[in-house]
């Protein structure tokens, strides 16, 4: 019984890879997924419709046309991916940062759309009240409107993790299945149900990536909870 649960060096690497390149696709949405929210949230702008429809498209389209799209756009021979290199040395195709840039741009609709949702949420009578008391817009931004949808801004951060953490399809389509280099969990599940005798692995990587799950929702929830109480008695 404890050989069965006992992880191996590989799985052991998949599981610490799948949360490095989790955490950095979160961490890197971040301030894009910001900026973007608030610009959905309270911009009025022509075409404010196709960038709506344009950071939801990797929710719509399927993974594996997201992953063909990265690979055309930041492979090697692509038009950034070959920038990226010639002028900085940097290659994304078929590395972890790579992985990290795939699992980001399929999480990053879920963070906008939290994000977004609380910034709408937030009073305006609020930031105008300041505004009348001579704060300028992005002291109103930092003091009053990012605090009051910070608890979105966690659960956004979260489902990308979440999103990150489950992303296959974009992934090992960009990046493919390396072990050591590319192989996240879920792709190491896959692999193990490709080979004889592989059900232990696949189940092994199965409950250690529900284990993750739950407790990255269980720290959201209280996170969020903590944020609200400060909020409230402030």
């Amino acid at each position: 019984m404890t050989d069965w649960l006992s992880l191996s060096p590989d799985e052991w690497t998949a599981v610490r890879l799948s949360l490095i390149v989790a955490t950095t696709a979160m961490l890197a949405s971040l301030p894009l997924g910001l900026g973007v929210g608030l610009l959905l949230a309270r911009g009025r702008f022509w075409g404010k419709s196709l960038l709506d429809a344009i950071v939801h498209m990797p929710l719509i389209l399927p993974p594996v046309v997201t992953g063909y799209l990265l690979l055309v756009g930041f492979g090697r021979r692509g038009p950034i991916g070959q920038l990226l290199y010639d002028w900085f040395g940097i290659v994304l195709s078929f590395r972890w940062t790579g992985a990290a840039l795939a699992c980001a741009v399929m999480g990053f609709p879920l963070m906008v759309r939290a994000i977004r949702l609380s910034i709408e949420a937030v009073d305006r009578k609020l930031e105008s009240a300041a505004g009348t008391l001579g704060a300028s817009p992005l002291w109103v931004f930092l003091t009053i409107t990012l605090p009051l949808c910070l608890p979105g801004i966690i659960a956004g951060m979260i489902l990308c993790f979440a999103k990150a953490m489950g992303e296959f399809g974009a992934t090992i389509t960009f990046v493919s299945n390396i072990p050591g280099e590319t192989q996240t969990l879920p792709s190491a599940i896959y692999t193990f149900t490709q080979v004889p005798g592989g059900d232990a692995g696949a189940m092994r990587l199965t409950l250690i990536s529900i284990v993750i799950s739950v407790a990255a929702l269980f720290l959201s929830e209280v996170m969020a909870r903590i944020v609200g109480r400060r909020i409230a008695a402030e």
